[in-house]
């Protein structure tokens, strides 16, 4: 490859220019023996980053399970809102109904008083036809 062609590439590369291929012609570049003597600086770059990539992590990694108790205590909690409201319906449908039941009660004993008055002032009618007759019956004997 053409000692020019991999200057620009380096430049392209240092000023975050580069397309993947033109990085692997460089890192193709850099870990070979034939670098020319003004780019050697960077070979150590490149050969850093051929042998890290290599590099695997073979220990095994122990994670902490979540903990579970969370879980059921939202479930928990959601049961219990749900529960809740659904008892605050109930308890508000009751009362409604009592409500209702009352005004009907209500207007039951207003038609049952309004009867009992009319039966009232005819009585008093017969109470003041029986005075009358009293009064007529006493004066004569």
């Amino acid at each position: 490859m053409e000692l020019v062609n991999i200057e620009k590439l380096l430049e392209k590369y240092l000023s975050a220019e580069t397309t993947l291929p033109e990085e692997k012609v460089l890192q193709t570049y850099f870990t070979g023996n034939n670098v020319a003597a003004h780019l050697v600086e960077y070979q150590a770059l490149f050969t850093f980053f051929a042998t890290e990539k290599k590099e695997r992590y073979t220990k095994t990694i122990h994670l902490n399970p979540k903990n579970q108790k969370w879980k059921w205590l939202s479930v928990a909690a959601s049961i219990i809102l749900m529960v809740g409201v659904y008892g605050g319906f109930q308890q508000n449908e009751q009362r409604k109904a009592d409500e209702k039941l009352y005004a009907e009660t209500q207007i039951a004993l207003k038609m049952l008083a309004s009867n009992l008055n009319r039966g009232t002032v005819a009585i008093g009618h017969l109470q003041q036809f029986e005075n009358t007759k009293n009064k007529i019956f006493n004066k004569s004997k």
